[in-house]
């Protein structure tokens, strides 16, 4: 039997879970140029080790960057989403200063909202069948 690489096991559990993460520039303002998104993606993977999580993919744009997460399931997505936000606005203003002055306002980088996406896995319609298929025990 192959065994998959994406399959990441903790002490009590064994799981492949990815979100899809999206977060925009408060008032969708242009901030970021290529050397902005490669010192976020370096933050975010900072971020990510923190918490035990691995960040697969991330890249932009001017106005928002996307990021493709594996994160165990004892990590809550909302706490990993303020870690990140929080963190990579804290020193981007500070070693950004160019864009500090320009595009943060009243010190916010990212707009309160964010987008998260679970993926991976089989579609709802065949887990369901799945599980429907289950023999109950008498």
């Amino acid at each position: 039997m192959e065994e998959n690489n994406d399959i990441r096991r903790g002490r009590h559990c064994v799981f492949n879970m990815h979100v899809h993460l999206v977060f925009v520039a408060k008032y969708r303002r242009k901030v970021f140029d290529s050397a902005a998104i490669d010192r976020l993606r370096e933050l975010f993977a900072k971020v990510c080790n923190d918490f035990e999580a691995q960040l697969v993919e991330m890249d932009g744009e001017r106005d928002h960057v996307h990021l493709l997460v594996s994160y165990p399931p004892k990590v809550p997505v909302s706490a990993l989403v303020n870690s990140l936000k929080g963190a990579s606005s804290r020193v981007l203003r500070k070693e950004r200063p160019d864009i500090a002055k320009r595009f943060y306002y009243k010190g916010v980088l990212w707009s309160p909202s964010y987008f998260a996406s679970s993926c991976g896995g089989a579609p709802i319609s065949i887990i369901r069948q799945y599980i429907e298929q289950q023999a109950t025990p008498t």
